[in-house]
């Protein structure tokens, strides 16, 4: 009796689960079902990808963002506390690049004739040359006719020389009873023979020296050997990359007065520049302006097309932001991101003027101690 039962309360014990896992076939257990596994691991998915549609940028029906802060980092944004201050204005100019005319010529045929090398041969295009340098030589050409009559006078000249000769050595054999002026006028009429036959002798055979108006470097080269070229043919073109301006066009002559500095943005940077003046006489009904590039600016090459921006001396109320702060809205109206909670953002619409070439000032549509989207504001305005 006492045997039956303690097998009925091991029999109980073990449906109430107070033994161990019970394994069979060696280490295999099969205590615990798999259908509890398979649904915390669903359930494991189900919570990832709450997380990361919790985790994605949204926009809101006013249009305005909801991006999370791992977002934000993702993205890059920066922003900046913007202070609403007096700006100078500023006005934009289309400009060029130009060599400067104390620092940079032309080397020109004054004649027509065949080009020849020079001392080192012909220069190439970013050689550097001294001022005087000989860069060529010129060798005239003319007609048969020409060269004939050249000819003709020198072969004249020679037989006049020749008789001015024979003259002086008279007097000076009858030294003493021919008049002193007479001997005087003689030596001075051999001596004009001899400096007439010099001259057509040169202009027949001698070459001319091509030189190196400045010190720089050779910016255009368009003269090879043997080349034929005819009078004020520009051959060699010498700047000083260290001296050059900017040339820009104003279409209104109050414009003129009150300019200050300028800044010109290119390929490798921003380009500082110094007014120098503007022309009082219209072309091509613009007024030229001239600004100077400023030592240890960007390199330009002589040529290049900039758009400038100059200072004025008049003011006006704005906040500072940098250009890539600026983005186009739905309608194509200028606007920036402004961060006015840790995880919103808002399109606003403004009014901007260029300060320079990487800043502009916010005159109208956003107020002091607002934060403004400095980078990343272009990929903000992707978020769907």
């Amino acid at each position: 009796m006492m045997k039956h039962r303690c097998i009925a309360s091991l029999v109980a014990f073990g449906a109430l689960g107070l033994y161990g896992p019970v394994f069979a076939h060696g280490d295999e257990d099969h205590s615990k079902p798999d259908k509890p596994i398979v649904a915390k691991a669903a359930l494991a998915n189900t919570e990832v990808s709450t997380s990361l549609e919790a985790a994605a940028a949204q926009r809101l029906p006013d249009g305005s963002l909801l991006v999370p802060k791992a977002v934000q980092r993702q993205l890059g944004l920066r922003t900046v506390l913007v202070l609403v201050q007096e700006v100078a204005t500023t006005v934009e100019f289309n400009g060029r690049v130009m060599a400067d005319a104390n620092a940079g010529g032309r080397v020109q045929a004054s004649q027509s004739g065949r080009i020849e090398a020079g001392p080192k041969g012909l220069p190439t295009i970013g050689q550097k040359v001294s001022r005087g340098q000989v860069l060529a030589y010129l060798r005239p050409s003319a007609n048969s006719i020409d060269r004939g009559n050249s000819q003709a006078q020198l072969a004249e000249l020679e037989s006049q020389l020749a008789i001015a000769e024979r003259k002086v050595q008279r007097y000076q054999q009858l030294e003493g009873s021919v008049p002193q002026s007479a001997m005087e006028a003689a030596r001075l009429e051999r001596d004009a023979l001899q400096k007439r036959r010099a001259a057509v002798g040169a202009g027949l055979n001698t070459p001319e020296a091509l030189v190196a108006p400045v010190t720089g470097v050779i910016s255009a080269a368009n003269a090879v050997l043997g080349q034929v070229v005819d009078a004020k043919d520009v051959l060699f073109e010498v700047v000083d990359p260290m001296r050059l301006s900017v040339e820009a066009l104003a279409y209104d002559a109050a414009l003129v007065d009150g300019l200050a500095s300028a800044s010109a943005q290119v390929s490798g940077g921003l380009l500082d520049l110094q007014f120098v003046g503007g022309a009082r006489q219209l072309r091509e009904q613009a007024i030229p302006l001239l600004f100077r590039v400023k030592a240890g600016s960007v390199a330009v090459a002589v040529g290049q097309p900039v758009k400038v921006i100059a200072k004025t001396s008049r003011t006006t109320k704005g906040a500072l932001v940098p250009q890539a702060a600026l983005v186009k809205g739905a309608s194509g109206e200028t606007s920036v991101w402004v961060h006015d909670a840790p995880e919103h953002f808002m399109l606003r619409k403004v009014s901007a003027h260029a300060i320079d070439s990487a800043n502009v000032a916010l005159t109208v549509g956003i107020e002091g101690g607002e934060r403004v989207v400095t980078e990343g504001a272009g990929l903000l305005s992707q978020v769907r």
